[in-house]
């Protein structure tokens, strides 16, 4: 196997070799695949990164390790367009090649969609809301909107959720910063579908905490299971409330 600049890639990790450049990426995970779990999708990568001869940067130890950063990743179960990580790179390549490459050697449905190099600034503090489409087939378009309604008119709506330290209750109201439903009209039967924009809190609100509140605030009613789609995630604006493009800064510096 070689590397993208051609030459061979060895076979065993050289953790002496310093990182030179940082590279920003984002992915996808769709259709079946939004099932991958964290863990899942890690251990893919770092195949693909094998079989694509990057040269990765590797921890020092007993034990080296990819020099690969996560950052805020989507619950098992939840189809996104709005995936990053960080890898660092023991050589300059171009964003381009490294995209091209990788996607090539990841399963379809894990999609890589955008390579930067990285700019000072930690990617994790631009990841601040993310923006979520969630469809609900056999609710009816009215029903939704009416759980949408009593839930913006609520200040708190409490919800429980199981952690590593067991039950916990959560103010869900409070990171909901939008709410609307609406209907899908490309499906057979009722198929509402929420458009919803949540700040990143720790702990983060997720997509079924929302439900749980619009469930307990408005008396939603699911008939059937409810696929969430992550659009975007990244810097908040305030005065509009929508997510902007965490890359944006590393585009323009470039």
């Amino acid at each position: 196997m070689t590397t993208l600049e051609g030459t061979p890639n060895p076979e065993a990790p050289n953790p002496q070799l310093p990182i030179v450049q940082k590279l920003r990426i984002r992915y996808a995970k769709r259709g079946r695949l939004r099932f991958t779990s964290h863990r899942d999708f890690a251990r893919a990568f770092e195949r693909a990164v094998r079989r694509a001869g990057i040269p990765i940067a590797f921890s020092s130890g007993f034990t080296p390790h990819p020099k690969i950063s996560y950052a805020n990743a989507s619950p098992t179960g939840a189809a996104s367009e709005a995936e990053y990580l960080e890898i660092g790179m023991t050589r300059r390549c171009d964003p381009d090649d490294v995209r091209a490459s990788l996607d090539a050697a990841l399963p379809d449905g894990l999609d890589l969609v955008d390579v930067v190099e990285a700019r000072p600034g930690a990617l994790a503090d631009r990841l601040e809301a993310s923006s979520w489409e969630i469809a609900l087939p056999g609710v009816a378009p009215e029903h939704a909107q009416s759980a949408v309604e009593a839930f913006l008119a609520t200040e708190e709506v409490l919800i429980e959720r199981m952690m590593k330290r067991g039950l916990r209750t959560l103010d869900c109201r409070d990171a909901v910063l939008a709410l609307s439903a609406r209907s899908d009209e490309t499906r057979m039967g009722p198929c509402a579908i929420l458009a919803v924009v949540v700040r990143h809190d720790t702990p983060s609100i997720r997509p079924d905490d929302v439900l749980a509140g619009l469930r307990s605030s408005g008396g939603l009613e699911l008939e059937q299971t409810p696929i969430a789609t992550r659009l975007a995630q990244g810097p908040l604006d305030t005065e509009t409330g929508t997510v902007g493009d965490p890359f944006a800064f590393d585009r323009d510096a470039s």
